[in-house]
């Protein structure tokens, strides 16, 4: 089969017969053989009835239905469980994203050889509101992930080599770091291309500003666990080594200044009256703490199942 289409969905009822004849369309006139996964996340619409009509019509379209909304990320993993086809499309459902973009993006694939391509909604229609915050977010998430030619992170439309979308999980709201996942299993070959945005159709948006706070935590995430996650200890252990190191230092130095008065008869406090001496036993205490949870992070990563599962690409025997 040479394409999967998967297209996650809540609430999209009116634009699935379009979308799917649009994609069709499309497939017939490029003659590739061709699935649809419609995954519907728990739509409280009449979604999946549409979905069931869809597929009497044509067998090629196929679902799932959640018993309740799990995200965009869930959808999309259970969508990549089931592609069998050569090259995998991401799509959303609002008719935003065009299906006619889909044969460069199978070329980009199968003839230049791109492990993933991600589209690039140049133009958009969308609100200032959205378009702004996108774009502090996009530079930050090209900073983080050092895939610097991407301008797009969270862009729906997307093209994977079947043999890519099998070996990352994608998992939380990880969908928009699609692209960091597929580097960080040794997929590098990344490309970009520039598509055309619609403005919606029907129905409303159902993402909120909230996205872009989650979105900048699920990258610290992601950073930290492609950078420590199976070596904690070189994080907390040298940042906890750093703080007890100098809260103790501190400590001597207010004990040493105090000796020091005693010595030559100069007025003194008490060590416990200097501020200096609880800040410097507060450093102490976390740096201890910092240390210690690493040592456990340690002990759990080396007691996970899946420590020593690496990427091989070839092996010759």
């Amino acid at each position: 089969m040479d394409i999967s289409v998967i297209v996650p969905l809540y609430n999209e009822a009116e634009s699935l017969p379009e979308l799917t004849a649009w994609i069709e369309r499309v497939m017939t006139a490029n003659k590739f053989s061709y699935e649809i996964w419609f995954i519907n996340d728990g739509s409280t619409d009449n979604s999946w009835q549409v979905i069931e009509s869809l597929r009497e019509k044509n067998p090629c379209i196929k679902g799932v239905k959640f018993r309740r909304n799990y995200g965009k990320s869930p959808a999309l993993y259970t969508g990549f469980l089931r592609a069998e086809g050569d090259v995998v499309i991401t799509m959303d459902a609002d008719l935003q994203d065009s299906p006619d973009e889909i044969p460069e993006l199978y070329r980009m694939i199968t003839v230049e050889g791109y492990d993933l391509v991600s589209g690039w909604k140049k133009k958009r229609y969308d609100p200032l509101s959205k378009t702004i915050p996108t774009k502090l977010f996009n530079a930050t998430a090209r900073k983080v992930s050092g895939i610097k030619n991407l301008h797009d992170f969270n862009c729906g439309l997307k093209a994977y080599k079947k043999e890519v979308v099998k070996n990352i999980e994608v998992y939380g709201d990880m969908h928009r770091y699609i692209p960091y996942l597929a580097k960080n299993a040794g997929y590098g070959k990344i490309g970009e291309k520039v598509v055309h945005h619609q403005a919606r159709k029907y129905g409303k948006t159902k993402f909120g500003l909230d996205r872009f706070v989650n979105g900048y935590l699920d990258l610290i995430t992601l950073w930290f666990f492609s950078r420590f996650g199976v070596k904690p200890m070189h994080f907390f252990g040298l940042l906890g080594s750093l703080m007890f190191i100098l809260g103790f230092i501190a400590v001597i130095i207010v004990g040493a200044n105090k000796l020091y008065c005693l010595y030559n008869g100069l007025p003194y406090r008490l060590v416990t009256d200097s501020p200096y001496f609880y800040l410097s036993l507060t450093a102490m205490i976390l740096g201890t703490q910092l240390f210690l949870a690493g040592f456990v992070g340690e002990l759990i990563s080396r007691n996970s199942s899946e420590r020593n599962n690496y990427q091989i690409e070839n092996e010759l025997k």
